[in-house]
């Protein structure tokens, strides 16, 4: 089974980045922190103006070069496997995994500043990351996640307008309508309205992504108490990180659960663009549409059943195997009961992927977790069976690519661990997650005033008539 290989020492991969980085245009990509400059805006603003020569550079060079066919396959598919976007962010190897900017997840581990020592990075170490390249240093994010708290107030009609759905109303229902209700406030659009140039867009969404990004904690967890606790707002805590306080107000104060969230919105804040939620995200943006209607667009696909909404599916499926079968389930029944959910025309979720071809990296670092916090928890125990269990039965069957977990197959079950068992919530923690790689790319596509996205579409006649003319 796919695990990650061992990883260097710190200083050593603090090195291999200097020395690898690419400079261009008198930008060094991924190298580590150095500078003492603690805004975030400043650097991006110094940043800028040499990656639009980057994509001129790379446009007038390169733009007739050709990245591939296209075929029916792809067409009808889903379009996969088609290149067809410019994502900044993240970059996803169907071996290897996500890379932020370069760095895999064990790599961030290394050299992302943490709360604690040997702790999980912090998320707001990841967002300087994908927004400039770089790995800043503690200082640096200790700014920015006061910047964010500075920046998390809500406005009183946000939560008036959540209020006004029922309680019953799934959680990312709501949560996409406080979203929603955020927008009232956007900058881009005011900035727009008055009327600036296109140089200058990146500016207002960048306010705009930030505020979205630090004001999305409140916003999900008053839907969590109010629909699964007692309705009661808990203030922020002004001593902690982002992921702590998200932890927090939702009212988990255990160190491990903290540890548990900033690890979480770490790993899910981005996958490339190509997945569901980060390409309506661009593509809403591509509109110039704000980002707090770009998101919520977003949030919306994350909903689905076959993207975010998966992770909510996990947690139920694993609690059904043990009320039918028992806690102490052997290996045999364990197979039994995986054959029998396949038989019945259903898949076994929290395995396969899209892209991928291996274990998710994001999936074994939570195991790596569970390892070191809860190895007897029994819904865990239950988890590594199935990774024993699951794969070869999927490679038997020999319609899946990947038979690999994925990261839905084991988060459930360590937010389940610490108390957060309420399934139907769990795609709204991966929403707030998502913002940070989405807000991170909607700013860089203003920044390098990428164009309105409009693919060509066909019919099946088309493509017909088309076939059987290259077959003639």
């Amino acid at each position: 089974m796919a695990f990650f290989r061992g990883l260097t020492a710190v200083s050593r991969l603090r090195s291999r980045l200097t020395q690898e980085a690419t400079t261009l245009g008198g930008v060094r990509w991924l190298q580590m922190q150095s500078t003492s400059d603690l805004d975030l805006r400043s650097q991006l603003q110094e940043m800028i103006p040499e990656q639009q020569d980057r994509l001129k550079k790379l446009k007038s060079e390169h733009g007739k070069v050709q990245l591939g066919n296209i075929n029916v396959d792809m067409v009808l598919g889903g379009m996969r496997g088609m290149i067809g976007m410019l994502w900044e962010t993240s970059l996803l190897d169907p071996e290897e995994g996500i890379r932020f900017r370069g760095l895999s997840i064990p790599e961030c581990q290394k050299v992302l500043p943490t709360a604690v020592k040997d702790g999980e990075p912090l998320p707001e170490g990841l967002l300087w990351l994908l927004l400039t390249g770089k790995v800043p240093t503690k200082e640096q994010v200790d700014a920015l996640s006061k910047d964010l708290l500075s920046r998390s107030k809500i406005p009183d009609h946000v939560y008036a307008a959540i209020d006004a759905l029922p309680s019953s109303a799934h959680p990312m229902t709501q949560f996409t309508t406080g979203v929603m209700a955020l927008q009232v406030d956007s900058e881009f659009q005011k900035a727009y309205e008055k009327g600036m140039p296109k140089s200058k867009f990146w500016e207002p969404t960048y306010e705009d992504c930030l505020n979205m990004i630090a004001r999305l904690p409140p916003v999900a967890s008053y839907v969590y108490r109010r629909v699964f606790k007692d309705g009661k707002r808990i203030a922020t805590d002004n001593a902690l990180d982002y992921a702590a306080n998200f932890s927090h107000m939702l009212g988990f104060d255990d160190p491990k659960m903290l540890e548990l969230m900033r690890l979480y919105v770490t790993i899910h804040a981005d996958h490339e663009g190509g997945n569901v939620s980060a390409h309506t995200g661009h593509l809403v943006g591509s509109a110039l549409s704000d980002p707090y209607l770009s998101f919520a667009a977003a949030l919306n696909g994350l909903a689905g059943p076959l993207h975010g909404l998966a992770n909510q599916e996990v947690l139920l499926w694993i609690k059904s195997v043990i009320e039918e079968t028992g806690s102490d389930i052997t290996t045999d029944q364990l197979k039994e009961y995986v054959w029998k959910t396949l038989k019945s025309g259903k898949v076994v979720p929290g395995y396969g992927h899209g892209v991928l071809r291996q274990t998710d990296p994001r999936y074994t670092c939570q195991r790596e977790f569970a390892l070191k916090h809860l190895p007897e928890d029994p819904l865990f125990k239950l988890v590594s069976k199935l990774y024993e269990v699951v794969p070869p039965i999927l490679t038997e069957l020999g319609k899946v690519k990947n038979p690999w977990p994925n990261v839905d197959a084991h988060s459930g079950v360590l937010l389940n661990h610490f108390g957060l068992s309420e399934a139907r919530y769990y795609t709204v923690l991966f929403g707030v997650s998502r913002s940070i790689g989405i807000g991170s790319q909607l700013i860089w596509d203003r920044a390098l005033g990428l164009p309105l996205e409009r693919p060509k579409s066909v019919t099946m006649e088309w493509l017909e008539n088309y076939c059987k003319n290259k077959a003639a």
